[in-house]
């Protein structure tokens, strides 16, 4: 008897170990993906000064970047200029970056939609500012200050996407390759309009549009400075879907159920799928393994992976 009783205080003692274990990796592997996450490409040595950057840009106002945080765990971004086609102002540039850190923060969250307000999407920067900081110095400053801020949006542990209604142009268009995903309506259209301004790509929409398209592709786009309807977006892999509605409320509520079908489930097990698809895209394969067994280790074992051999479920 003494022996039964003692084997069951072992067996409970292990599982309490086992799940402390479990806990602490848990803990442990977040802090870690959340530090990769927040890492910003460029820093002091590099001659960035992100406060002293913020102030410049603050002293270009207007506009609003909008942020709601629905119940189902998805997000609505909002670029809120209409009367400059949702031309980023420099006040927008630094609001654009306090919502991707509350968004860091939404332990909730598993999906993201980012849209213009009336009706199109964004025209790229307020030109009014861009001649208020035309000198190379301060260029380069906004160009790091928004890398950083699209870089930190890609990597969010949400599964985004860009509903391109109207005009996506310039660094609007290259804020749409920071999506997981873009959606466009009929008469919209994508277009790098850089080449016309005598610039290229500045926020990084240029490297990441040649992992989106291609090479080729991409030379295409920037060189040539092409109108992409959602036609020709969906055959260069741009764009997953053209959307029926063209009025704003509509396209939005097709957008929501779109991005259903990828956000349905447990939020943890969602999370953690956005964040092992962004360590094989960014990271080297060996680190990119390290990192998906760290993952996998967060959800092994967890709330959703118990429920789920409980219910047995057959895969057909």
């Amino acid at each position: 008897m003494w022996g039964q009783e003692n084997r069951g205080c072992v067996a409970s003692s292990d599982l309490e170990m086992a799940l402390a274990l479990w806990k602490n990796l848990l803990q442990t592997t977040k802090k870690r993906i959340l530090q990769q996450r927040r890492l910003s490409l460029y820093n002091g040595a590099h001659g960035y000064e992100e406060e002293l950057i913020k102030k410049k840009l603050q002293q270009f106002s207007g506009g609003s970047i909008n942020l709601s945080k629905e119940d189902n765990g998805i997000g609505i971004l909002t670029l809120n200029n209409p009367k400059l086609m949702n031309a980023f102002t420099g006040t927008m540039m630094v609001e654009l970056q306090e919502k991707v850190t509350e968004l860091e923060n939404w332990k909730d969250g598993k999906g993201l939609i980012i849209h213009g307000a009336g009706n199109t999407f964004c025209s790229g920067s307020d030109l009014n500012a861009v001649k208020e900081i035309s000198n190379s110095q301060d260029g380069m400053y906004m160009c790091m200050f928004m890398q950083n801020t699209l870089t930190r949006l890609t990597r969010l542990p949400l599964i985004s996407v860009a509903l391109v209604q109207g005009k996506a142009f310039g660094g609007g268009a290259e804020l749409t390759t920071a999506c997981d995903f873009r959606l466009m309506t009929p008469g919209s259209e994508i277009r790098f309009v850089h080449k016309h301004m005598g610039l290229v790509p500045g926020w990084g929409g240029g490297a990441r549009l040649v992992r989106i398209v291609g090479s080729g592709a991409a030379l295409q786009l920037l060189g040539g400075a092409v109108r992409v309807d959602p036609e020709r977006a969906r055959s260069l892999g741009l764009c997953e879907e053209t959307l029926p509605s063209s009025d704003e409320s509509g396209a939005l509520g097709e957008a929501r159920a779109w991005l259903s079908q990828y956000t349905e489930g447990p939020t943890a097990v969602i999370r953690a799928v956005k964040k092992v698809v962004t360590a094989g895209r960014e990271l080297p394969l060996e680190a990119a393994l390290r990192t998906e067994k760290d993952i996998f280790g967060t959800v092994w074992g967890g709330p959703a992976n118990l429920q789920a051999l409980v219910r047995r479920p057959k895969h057909k």
